[in-house]
C-alpha cells in the first residue's frame, strides 16, 4: 500500500498564531517540531496498517517547514518550492490513499487561522457552485487522479469542512476553535496518539473514490482588483467583475492552474498573511 501526505502547518497540534507558522516568528522553530512531529504520528500509522511506502509533501506557505532530521525516516520527503501542482506534488494514480496533516477551514470560517492559499488575498471560491477552500480543491483533485483521501487532521472546523465534502474521511480534530487565533488545545501526547491510531484505522477502510464529473468550473474572488487583471492574461480566463475570475477545465488542470494563479498574485501583491 502507498500513502501519500499533504502537510500543511496551521492545523498542527499546539499552534494557534502566525507566529506559530511563518518565519522569522518567535515561535516559528517550535511550530516546525511540532508539525514534524504530527507528520511520524501518521506514518506510523500508516506503516502500522500495512503500509509499504510513504511520501510527505511539505505543503505548508515557503514548503521548507519540515526537519529531515526528526522525520520517520521510512518516508520519503518532497520539501522546497516552487512546485507545479503545490499542496499535491508528488500525487499519482498509483497512490492507494492520501492524508491531510495540519490542514486549516477555508477562507470566511472561524476557524484557527483559517484562510484559502493566500492569506487574506483570496476572498472566496467556488469549485461549481460549492464554496471551497484549501480541504476541499485537494479532495476533488484527489478523486480525479482515482485517489480516496482517507484521513485529515486539524482543528475542528477543518475536520468539519472535510466532513462535508466527504463523510467518509477519518478525521482527527487537534485543537477545537475559540477564534482565529485562539484555540482550546488536545494534549500533545492525546493528539499524536489519536493521529497515530487513527490513521491506521482509517487506511485499514480506505472509502471508494466519488467518481468525479468529467469538467469543473473555479471561480476565485480576490481582494485586490489587480490580481484578477493580471490573471485574464491566461487563455481560458474571464473575468466576471473587476475581483472575480472564472475557469472552466478537467480538474487536475484547473489545480495546476490554480498554483500558477497563486504564483501571480504573490508577485503582483505585497500584502502579508493573516492580516
Amino acid at each position: 500500500m502507498r500513502v501519500y501526505i499533504s502537510a500543511d502547518m496551521e492545523g498542527i497540534t499546539g499552534l494557534v498564531d502566525a507566529e506559530d507558522v511563518q518565519p522569522p516568528g518567535r515561535d516559528y522553530e517550535r511550530g516546525r517540531v511540532m508539525m514534524t512531529e504530527d507528520v511520524n504520528a501518521a506514518i506510523r500509522g500508516a506503516y502500522a496498517a500495512g503500509a509499504t511506502s510513504v511520501l510527505v509533501n511539505d505543503a505548508h506557505g515557503p514548503m521548507r517547514n519540515l526537519l529531515p532530521e526528526l522525520l520517520d525516516p521510512r518516508a520519503a520527503l518532497i520539501k522546497g518550492r516552487p512546485k507545479a501542482f503545490g499542496m499535491i506534488e508528488g500525487l499519482t494514480a498509483e497512490y492507494d490513499a492520501a492524508l491531510c496533516v495540519g490542514f486549516h477551514s477555508r477562507a470566511g470560517v472561524l476557524g484557527v487561522l483559517s484562510h484559502s492559499f493566500m492569506g487574506h488575498e483570496i476572498e472566496d471560491m467556488w469549485l461549481d457552485d460549492q464554496l471551497v477552500g484549501e480541504i476541499g480543491m485537494l479532495h476533488a483533485a484527489a478523486a480525479s487522479l482515482g485517489v480516496p483521501v482517507a484521513l485529515l487532521t486539524g482543528d475542528d472546523t477543518a475536520c468539519a469542512e472535510m466532513t462535508a465534502w466527504d463523510d467518509r474521511v477519518s478525521t482527527v480534530a487537534v485543537k477545537h476553535a475559540r477564534d482565529r487565533f485562539a484555540a482550546q488545545l488536545v494534549p500533545v501526547p492525546e493528539a499524536r496518539a489519536a493521529i497515530e491510531s487513527t490513521t491506521a484505522v482509517a487506511l485499514g477502510r480506505i472509502p471508494s473514490v466519488p467518481t468525479p464529473a468529467e469538467r469543473r468550473t473555479l471561480t476565485v474572488r480576490w481582494q485586490s482588483a489587480s490580481v484578477p487583471a493580471h490573471l485574464i492574461a491566461i487563455p481560458g480566463v474571464e473575468r466576471r467583475d473587476d475581483r472575480t475570475v472564472v475557469v472552466e477545465g478537467v480538474m487536475l488542470d484547473l489545480y495546476r492552474l490554480f498554483c500558477l494563479y497563486l504564483r501571480v498574485a504573490t508577485a503582483v501583491t505585497t500584502n502579508p498573511p493573516y492580516c
